[in-house]
């Protein structure tokens, strides 16, 4: 029987893996686990942290779009 294991790195999440693990770990540690977490955040202040990049802030973008929200201006 395959035992299954709670992610305990992670709390409950709804950031797109495809971010990449340096990018959820910048996030994470700045204390975002949820997209809508992200609203109170500039893109500037996101490329700040170290490990998230273009690429990640391109990606939440989308999936932030996708439930009709936003970064903070």
């Amino acid at each position: 029987m395959e035992q299954h294991r709670a992610d305990d790195s992670r709390p409950s999440s709804d950031l797109p893996a495809a971010i990449g693990r340096p990018a959820l770990r910048a996030l994470t540690g700045a204390g975002i686990t949820r997209l809508t977490d992200l609203t109170a955040w500039t893109a500037e202040d996101l490329l700040r942290l170290h490990g998230f990049g273009p690429k990640a802030l391109g990606l939440l973008r989308e999936a932030l779009a996708a439930r009709h929200l936003s970064l903070r201006p």
